[in-house]
């Protein structure tokens, strides 16, 4: 399964997701799960945040070599499931190829029960970055839960 994490300029909650996801995936010992990242209004090669990075390396997660890249049609296309941060960045998932495969981080995370964006850390201090990260660490460890049980049934 191939996971895609959208926010709008691909520095700061989606590489922190892909990292907290790609350290999940391995701790869970999960085979068959890709994760990348992409922002909606993203400057193509520009580094994570140093607030991203140094919350990342404070929780063992390495960013460093993070790029950012906009969302493009073949990156939808490369996606079995988009998750974004907040409505505006449905929308153009949606918009990119993405309807029936793009969710709400929180929504798909709480299978609806939960539809509020993930507020976005930029220009923030270190807590506001602490917080975002332990948001997003509780939110895709139940994706990673929903997608294992989803995907270890047989079909109906």
């Amino acid at each position: 399964m191939n996971i895609l994490f959208v926010c709008t300029g691909n520095t700061c909650r989606s590489p922190l997701a892909e990292g907290i996801a790609r350290a999940l995936v391995a701790e869970r010992d999960l085979t068959g799960v890709t994760v990348r990242s992409a922002g909606t209004n993203a400057n193509n090669g520009s580094p994570a945040s140093d607030g991203s990075l140094l919350v990342g390396l404070e929780q063992g997660i390495d960013l460093n070599a993070h790029r950012a890249q906009p969302l493009t049609p073949e990156l939808m296309h490369w996606s079995d499931l988009v998750l974004v941060m907040g409505p505006q960045h449905r929308d153009r998932a949606e918009a990119l190829g993405g309807e029936g495969k793009t969710h709400l981080l929180t929504s798909y995370a709480s299978r609806g029960e939960n539809a509020q964006p993930v507020a976005d850390p930029f220009g923030g201090d270190l807590p506001v970055y602490r917080a975002t990260f332990d948001e997003l660490l509780q939110e895709i460890g139940d994706v990673l839960d929903r997608v294992t049980s989803e995907h270890s049934q047989p079909p109906a």
